[in-house]
C-alpha cells in the first residue's frame, strides 16, 4: 500500500479544495492518505470531499464568534510568534501519526507558511523526503490583506502585530523551504518569486475537477454576470471597472435590471457592504444581488446557467497591488466554456491565460467590456445561453486529475 503524509492548515469541509482533490484522485490512484490539518469548524464548502483521507484535526479556537473570536484569534498568534505554538502542536500530533504507518513521503501544503516548520522537523525526524506546497504567500497580498481579520485597527499595537507578524511569517518560510526536497506552487508568478529560495521547484497549478466541472448549454430567463468567490477587499478585487459600462450601458438604453443582473455568491455581509456603496456612487445598484458561499458541488449548474462569468482581480503591481494570483474559481470558470470577463485585467498570469485559452476578455476599459457584454447579451437573446469556444485542448494542464499525477511523479521520484 503506498501511503502519503499530508500536513496542511486547512482541509475539507473548509475551503481547501487543492489538497481535497488530491486526495480524491490519489486515492483512485491506490493511494491511502493520512492527513493532519487545522480545525475549521464553521465552513462546509468542500464537504462532498471528507471522505478522501483519514483526517485528524487539531482545534486551536473554541469561542463561538464575535469580539471574543477575534480575541482568541489575536491570543493565539501572539502565542505563535513568541513560542512557534501551533507549529509545536502540530508536529506533537503528527509524531504520533507517523509513529502508527510508513509513508513515502510528507507534503505539506500552506497558504502563509504554518504548518511548514512541523513538517519539517517530522520530515527530518523520521528521515522522510518532503514537499513543501505553496497555495498563497504574504508578498502576493497589498498591505495585511494576507490575514483573515483585520486587526490593523486595533489600539496601540495592531499595526505593530501585523508587522511583525508579517515579517515572521517570511522569516520563517525562508529558514524552511531550503530544507523541502522539493516545492511546489500555483503560479508562474510564485515559482520565479520563489526560486531563489529553493531552486527545485515545480509549477503546479490550481485547477478544476472534470468529473465536476464541464460544459452544459442551460437556457435563462435573464442574462446573468456571476461571481463566485471571496471578495474581502477592493486591493485585491474590484468591479468598478464593471459598474461603470453597466451605467453606460443603461444610459443607451441597452440594458434594463429586468433582463440583465449582475450576481454575487460570496461571504455576505461583509462583501455586499464592501461593493453595494460603490454600485450605489454609479448608480446601478438595482442589478446586483448577493447570496452567500454556496457548497463547491453546486457552482458547476450556477456557472453553466450564468452568461458572463466575472473573475474579480485588480492591476498586477510588484509593490503595492496582487501578485500571481490564480483562483480555484477563474479555473473552474474555464472549464465549463462559458465567456468570462477578467475585472481588471491583471495583466500578468490571468490575462495571459485567457489569452491562451480564448476565453474571454481580460478588460482594461469600460468601453472593452461595453462592447463584450452587447456581443454575449445578444447570442443570449438568439439562443438563451451563452457559449464561448474555448480552447479546450489547452485546458488539461488544468484538471486536478493531471495535477494529481504531477504530484504522484514528484512523490515517486523523492521518494526513491
Amino acid at each position: 500500500m503506498k501511503r502519503l503524509f499530508i500536513i496542511t492548515d486547512c482541509f475539507p469541509p473548509g475551503f481547501a479544495p487543492r489538497m481535497g482533490y488530491l486526495c480524491k484522485y490519489l486515492k483512485q490512484f491506490g493511494w491511502q492518505i493520512s492527513v493532519l490539518t487545522e480545525e475549521y469548524p464553521d465552513s462546509n464548502r468542500c464537504s462532498f470531499l471528507t471522505d478522501t483521507a483519514e483526517v485528524t484535526r487539531l482545534n486551536f479556537y473554541h469561542a463561538k464568534g464575535g469580539i471574543a473570536r477575534r480575541l482568541e484569534w489575536i491570543f493565539v498568534m501572539l502565542l505563535d510568534i513568541l513560542f512557534h505554538y501551533k507549529d509545536r502542536r502540530m508536529m506533537r500530533l503528527g509524531r504520533q501519526i507517523l509513529k502508527t504507518n510508513e509513508y513515502k513521503c510528507i507534503l505539506c501544503s500552506t497558504y502563509r507558511t504554518f504548518p511548514l516548520p512541523a513538517a519539517t522537523r517530522l520530515s527530518h525526524e523520521f528521515k522522510l523526503p518532503l514537499i513543501a506546497d505553496f497555495r498563497d504567500i504574504p508578498e502576493e497580498y497589498p498591505a495585511d490583506e494576507f490575514l483573515q481579520h483585520n486587526v490593523r485597527k486595533l489600539p496601540i499595537f495592531g499595526s505593530t502585530l501585523v508587522r511583525k507578524f508579517r515579517k515572521r511569517l517570511i522569516s520563517e518560510r525562508k529558514k524552511f523551504i531550503k530544507k523541502a526536497n522539493i516545492v511546489t506552487t500555483v503560479s508562474q508568478w510564485h515559482v520565479d518569486f520563489l526560486r531563489p529560495e529553493n531552486s527545485n521547484i515545480e509549477l503546479i497549478f490550481n485547477g478544476f475537477d472534470p468529473e465536476l466541472f464541464y460544459s452544459e448549454a442551460i437556457p435563462a430567463e435573464k442574462f446573468t454576470i456571476s461571481f463566485t468567490g471571496k471578495l474581502i477587499s477592493t486591493k485585491l478585487r474590484n468591479p468598478e471597472l464593471l459598474f461603470i459600462a453597466i451605467k453606460q450601458l443603461v444610459n443607451e438604453g441597452y440594458i434594463t435590471p429586468e433582463t440583465v443582473r449582475i450576481v454575487f455568491y460570496t461571504k455576505l455581509p461583509k462583501a455586499r457592504n464592501l461593493v453595494l456603496p460603490m454600485a450605489q456612487r454609479i448608480g446601478i445598484e438595482q442589478f446586483l444581488e448577493f447570496y452567500d458561499y454556496v457548497p463547491g458541488d453546486q457552482v458547476p449548474r450556477i456557472l453553466n446557467s450564468s452568461s458572463i462569468l466575472l473573475s474579480l482581480t485588480n492591476k498586477f503591481d510588484p509593490k503595492t497591488g496582487p501578485k500571481g494570483m490564480m483562483t480555484t474559481k477563474f479555473f473552474e470558470q474555464l472549464a465549463v466554456c462559458k465567456p468570462i470577463l477578467c475585472v481588471r485585467s491583471d495583466e500578468s498570469c490571468m490575462a495571459e491565460t485567457i489569452q491562451m485559452t480564448n476565453s474571454g476578455l481580460a478588460a482594461t476599459s469600460a468601453e472593452q467590456i461595453v462592447d463584450f457584454i452587447k456581443h454575449y447579451y445578444q447570442q443570449w437573446k438568439t439562443q438563451g445561453y451563452t457559449r464561448l469556444e474555448t480552447d479546450t485542448s489547452k485546458l488539461t494542464l488544468f484538471s486536478r486529475r493531471e495535477q494529481a499525477l504531477q504530484f504522484q511523479e514528484i512523490i515517486e521520484r523523492i521518494s526513491n
